[in-house]
């Protein structure tokens, strides 16, 4: 009596540690594959935690930032910055280290100022937009219309012939509020205006222009376009809800030119096993004329490098091979991601993973995942290493990042973005503030790890991960149990567990 009841309880105990080891309900062919690379993972997590890798990506990424802190796209400063990282890559000893070339627009913005001259006299910051044209070397004067919305401007579109039409949007959000930025110009132009003036795409302020990109539609006539602060924005408002007569002087010295030669940047470890099969990563090189781009998108381009780093000072070669690319003239439209895409785009079958960071360092929480059910079953159990530095969830969405996109929309390669306590992102973005004072030395630690761990799993599974299907099915014996069967397990093993003891005494 007393022995069935110790083999019952052993087998019920069995019984609930196979459950709990296949917890997560991938083939244990799989969790075989990620827990080989556990112990790569956790030598990534204490190099870069606490050994000398520590605050390295801080000090890498200020050291670039400080030599090269404007890198607009066109410019002799970005092309001098893309030869620090080619020779600091090939100075580490990565295989195929090279540059690709991409053609890429020119601008460049000059002087530039803006004034209210009544009803009363007052100095605006002003930063002309991406490709905005300038005012030919005089100043540019009107009378002002100030609108919160396209709409509104239509109403009014009698009145706008000869004015300076000032949006004053209310934020929303950056998706659905930077079309003003975007496509203002044009479509002031469209019934007659001089000029336009866009409130900063921003949440807050502390009275500093944010810039960025602006496209002209052919089918208007192109006019000249600022950014302004919030709080010039909501002065022109109450004057204009006053019935003020508004009028405003601004020059401008922005100037567009023909294309000119910039070029991507790659380098890889190769894999052991299948060097043609890659998992792709990185983060862009260019910034706007302002700030530093420590934040953007610096940040990302540093973990990247730093991940690559710390797999080579390990002496980690996964199985498939890991390439960095580090893109070029994304603020201006994604030039440089576009273009690897049209050049590689056949290789899509190799690609297991394309990540992308370009929302900002901050605390990392974990990453952004877009592909199959099966895929990112695959992605939280490799993320379960970095739990204990909070940094475990997958999100579904998102993984689809600016250079990216196509791969993961018209390919279906699995992508990624790093997902971080980003709350403050747009306080900073294309602003003077975005500089290494932003930035964190432990936070930027934490995504170099995470970064790194994830690209060395993926790259040291037996498969690329899937395109297609949800959870695996029933047929793999080391399935999940459902909750309902193991419940009952448990009662049963506590009852007999019991009764042994009963027996015993």
């Amino acid at each position: 009596m007393k022995s069935g009841h110790m083999v019952i309880a052993t087998f019920v105990a069995a019984y609930l540690v196979a459950d709990v080891t296949v917890s997560s309900g991938l083939p244990k062919a799989i969790l075989d594959q990620i827990d080989a690379s556990k112990t790569g993972v956790n030598n990534i997590k204490n190099l870069v935690l606490s050994g000398n890798r520590k605050s390295s990506t801080y000090n890498r990424l200020a050291r670039f930032t400080d030599r090269f802190p404007t890198r607009l796209s066109g410019s002799e400063a970005l092309e001098k910055s893309i030869d620090y990282l080619l020779n600091d890559l090939r100075s580490q000893g990565f295989d195929n280290v090279h540059g690709e070339n991409v053609a890429v627009p020119k601008w460049t913005r000059g002087k530039e100022y803006a004034e209210i001259l009544t009803p009363v006299r007052r100095p605006m910051a002003v930063l002309a937009l991406g490709t905005s044209i300038g005012t030919d070397g005089a100043n540019l004067t009107g009378p002002v219309i100030v609108v919160r919305s396209f709409e509104e401007l239509e109403r009014k579109k009698d009145k706008v012939n000869g004015t300076i039409v000032v949006y004053n949007q209310p934020w929303t959000g950056y998706g659905s509020t930077v079309r003003y930025r975007s496509g203002g110009a044009s479509f002031a132009a469209r019934f007659g205006a001089k000029a336009a003036l866009v409130k900063s795409v921003t949440p807050f302020s502390i009275y500093s222009p944010h810039t960025g990109a602006q496209n002209y539609n052919a089918s208007f006539p192109k006019i000249p376009v600022a950014s302004i602060t919030v709080e010039d924005a909501e002065l022109l408002q109450r004057l204009y809800d006053r019935n003020e007569n508004i009028t405003i002087s601004m020059y401008s010295e922005a100037q567009n030119y023909n294309d000119t030669i910039s070029r991507n940047v790659v380098a890889e470890i190769k894999g052991s096993t299948h060097s043609d099969q890659v998992v792709i990563f990185g983060g862009h090189i260019d910034n706007w004329d302002v700030g530093t781009g420590s934040m953007d998108d610096g940040g990302g381009l540093m973990i990247s490098m730093e991940a690559l780093s710390v797999i080579k000072q390990l002496n980690l070669i996964p199985k498939r091979t890991l390439r960095l690319v580090l893109w070029t003239s994304e603020e201006f439209g994604l030039d440089g991601g576009e273009a690897y895409y049209e050049a590689h785009k056949e290789e899509s079958d190799n690609v297991s993973l394309i990540m992308e960071s370009d929302h900002g360092v901050f605390n990392p929480k974990g990453l952004h995942f877009t592909g199959c059910g099966y895929a990112r079953a695959i992605m939280e159990e490799i993320l379960k290493p970095l739990n204990d530095i909070n940094a475990s969830t997958v999100l579904e969405g998102g993984g689809d990042s600016s250079d990216t996109g196509w791969w993961v929309t018209d390919k279906k390669v699995p992508g990624s973005e790093l997902y971080s306590a980003n709350e403050d992102y747009f306080f900073f973005h294309h602003s003077h503030g975005d500089t290494m004072t932003v930035l964190d030395k432990g936070q930027l630690d934490r995504a170099t790890a995470l970064w790194a761990s994830t690209v060395y799993s993926v790259a040291n599974l037996d498969e690329v991960l899937p395109r297609t299907g949800e959870y695996p099915v029933s047929q793999y014996s080391t399935m999940i149990k459902p909750s309902i069967q193991t419940t009952s397990v448990l009662a049963l093993s506590c009852f007999c567990i019991w009764d042994l003891l009963q027996h015993t005494i």
